[in-house]
């Protein structure tokens, strides 16, 4: 029997991906007239240094201001592009936050598909997040009242795939990891803890990617967020 379901945030129940892509075009595109450089280069390049971030983001990282990060990272795009102005980073880093808040939407029809897991589950959100950026992203998306638990790694001082802070979303709504579903778009953070904790997990593979080789399968994969019911139909509630 299912009684718990924890889902990630970012391209699970938000196009992430989309929104973080338009910002970071947006301040591309003023740097670059100011700078005489290839806006898509400049996109491309900050992009790259915020994925790798996250791909390596460890507790050591947890407390840190988002706002010098961010900066960091800009820094870091703008050299790559040869652009050395000490203070286009913090321009960048602004510019990109004013846009990232007017670009953030939910998949089509979360809120409704949230409204009827509701009813027949605890609910825990856990995200790799930052409480000073995904606080505010999440009254932005309006979804906080759906849930039981939002736990973020910035304040649970732990980072998926960690298997504690499955173990500790599942304690936060009272299931057992045996009754609890994690729902994530990423196998390597959502997935492979999740299921080193006892969980059960869907990977919603909104990219496309194949299994790594050799690695434990996930119980169910689905394309997008809208496909859950169907996988969670085979389980009793």
């Amino acid at each position: 029997m299912i009684r718990g379901l924890v889902f990630d945030l970012d391209d699970t129940l938000c196009d992430d991906t989309r929104s973080y892509h338009a910002a970071a075009l947006e301040a591309a595109r003023a740097l670059a007239l100011e700078h005489s450089v290839d806006p898509e280069a400049l996109k491309d390049a900050y992009i790259r240094e915020a994925d790798g971030f996250w791909q390596r983001l460890t507790p050591a990282e947890l407390g840190k201001s988002t706002v010098s990060l961010r900066e960091r990272m800009w820094a870091a795009a703008l050299a790559d592009l040869g652009i050395t102005d000490h203070a286009a980073p913090r321009r960048a880093a602004d510019l990109y936050n004013a846009s990232r808040r007017g670009n953030l939407a939910l998949f089509p029809n979360v809120d409704e598909q949230l409204e009827r897991w509701r009813a027949s589950y605890r609910l825990a959100l856990l995200t790799n997040g930052f409480s000073e950026t995904h606080r505010e992203k999440i009254a932005l998306l309006e979804i906080e009242p759906y849930f039981d638990a939002i736990l973020i790694a910035d304040e649970v001082g732990m980072v998926k795939p960690d298997p504690r802070v499955f173990l500790h979303a599942c304690e936060r709504i009272g299931t057992t990891p045996a009754q609890t579903v994690m729902v994530g778009d990423r196998y390597d953070r959502d997935i492979v803890g999740a299921i080193e904790a006892g969980l059960r997990t869907i990977w919603v593979n909104v990219r496309g990617e194949p299994l790594p080789q050799g690695r434990p399968s996930p119980d169910a994969v689905i394309g997008e967020i809208a496909a859950l019911d169907a996988e969670l139909a085979r389980w009793p509630a």
